[in-house]
């Protein structure tokens, strides 16, 4: 396929300006040359542009693997609902007496999340998981100052998302990890061993980012209380938990969960997203100013929050994505919230099962939504790097490599609980068979992918090259 500027031709348009009714004044324009813009008609913008969205991979292509992510389909009636006139012409501070039914559904969505999470407040202000985990440990580093406690210290497991650490560090306190143990749990002579009266608190996330349900998390919660520190639960794994386990009820103190991954709306593109924060009652003082409350038969925004943290996101949060949430939750109910975990736990397990004949699995224990192979073991010394690059060969998406770090050589993989077995199968035999390309013909697996507009790029060079613009 050409470049837009390949396709150029001197003196092409694809606009026609009509005659100007004033006079003509020329104008210099001494940059355009340097700007280099290409010369196209309106059918060749076109064409190449349409050309160009053919080639990006979404979950409405084709299956999306991404572990830690849960590229699931999203049903498009939710899309319907949220472009409602009632939503999308609706300004944020208009008066409270006409946007009720707007904020009955923030409220609504509030206490359906509530009792999901068994939190006894939430805030639906985060604009995204990473906003969100901001927001919870804000409202941590908030709790500690208001009762004249100078804690300053955040534990983080090993295999915990980037995020976290990063969330830790902008609230200024400092970072020790803990580590997992050969179970893929976390240890819990470390945990103690890291205690102290500076620990403010733990983010742990559970399911980890091993797929692996921590069956040790009520004596993290009481190793946690027992110090007077809290423990802040990274919810972007709960399409394992929903409608099965709480993290309120866990022993968990603060939890963000992410919309765009567990509640069905889209996820990708740096948003719009949603990370909504909640809290047992012993921090609800302190969440993002204003929360929506009902008063008899209104609905109003309520800024009295006694010690809010203040305002984390313009308006109310990115309203659009709540309404697709609510519009879901509303569709599929307790017993589909239910279904969810349930069926993304089971389609997780039987991919690890097929594939762990053939993979190493370092943890080799019944997974929750998501299981991490390696390419430790593989013969010919092709990576996982090289396995990637050929599934695109195959025309299925990769799964998330390289992480968690813990594990060398990771691939991650979640087929979530919206993936039917005939696709889950089509994965599976395209994975067999590059492991049998491995023994038999490395040099093609390694040469990968080789079907694709472009073939394989020096990542090193990319990286510390890259080619912005055209030409460069």
């Amino acid at each position: 396929m050409k470049t837009i500027f390949e396709i150029s031709s001197s003196g092409r348009t694809a606009v026609e300006i009509p005659e100007p009714e004033v006079p003509e004044e020329e104008i210099v324009l001494e940059q355009r040359d340097e700007l280099n813009l290409p010369e196209v008609s309106e059918i060749d913008v076109i064409r190449h542009y349409t050309a160009l969205s053919r080639r990006n991979f979404g979950v409405d292509n084709g299956f999306y693997p991404l572990g830690s992510c849960t590229m699931k389909y999203n049903p498009k009636i939710n899309e319907d609902v949220s472009r409602f006139s009632g939503f999308t012409t609706m300004h944020p501070y208009s008066p409270e007496k006409l946007v009720q039914g707007n904020l009955r559904i923030m409220y609504e969505l509030q206490e359906y999340l509530k009792e999901i999470l068994g939190m006894d407040a939430v805030t639906l202000q985060p604009a995204a998981g990473a906003h969100g985990e901001l927001t919870g440990v804000m409202i941590i580093k908030a709790y500690f100052e208001s009762r004249g406690e100078k804690r300053n210290k955040m534990l983080v497991a090993d295999s915990a998302h980037g995020t976290n650490p990063a969330s830790v560090s902008l609230c200024g306190f400092e970072l020790e990890e803990v580590k997992s143990t050969s179970m893929g749990e976390l240890d819990l002579d470390d945990l103690k061993n890291k205690m102290s009266k500076d620990v403010a608190g733990l983010m742990l996330t559970n399911p980890n980012t091993l797929g692996l349900f921590d069956r040790n998390v009520v004596k993290i919660a009481e190793i946690l209380h027992k110090n007077g520190s809290l423990l802040y639960c990274d919810g972007a794994n709960m399409n394992a938990n929903t409608g099965i386990a709480k993290p309120g009820d866990i022993g968990y103190d603060v939890i963000h969960v992410n919309l765009h991954k567990t509640f069905s709306t889209p996820h990708g593109c740096g948003g719009p997203g949603s990370g909504p924060v909640g809290v047992k009652k012993h921090l609800a003082d302190f969440l993002p100013a204003p929360m929506v409350a009902k008063s008899r038969e209104e609905y109003v925004l309520d800024y009295r929050i006694r010690k809010s943290i203040g305002r984390m996101k313009a308006f109310y949060g990115n309203f659009n994505v709540m309404v697709k949430a609510y519009a879901y939750i509303r569709a599929i109910g307790a017993e589909g919230i239910r279904a969810v975990a349930e069926n993304a736990v089971l389609n997780a397990n039987y991919m690890r099962v097929k594939l762990m004949k053939h993979y190493h699995l370092q943890y080799n224990r019944i997974c929750q939504h998501e299981f991490v192979l390696s390419d430790e073991g593989m013969p010919n010394h092709v990576t996982t790097l090289d396995i990637a690059k050929r599934l695109l060969d195959y025309g299925f998406h990769p799964p998330t490599i390289y992480f968690p770090l813990i594990i060398h050589g990771a691939i991650m993989i979640e087929p979530n609980e919206t993936e039917s077995k005939e696709t889950m199968d089509s994965f599976i035999d395209t994975m067999i068979g590059i492991r049998e390309e491995a023994e038999k013909n490395p040099d093609l697996v390694k040469k990968a992918p080789l079907t694709t507009p472009v073939t394989r790029l020096d990542g090193v060079q990319a990286a510390r090259n890259p080619k912005l613009c055209y030409p460069c």
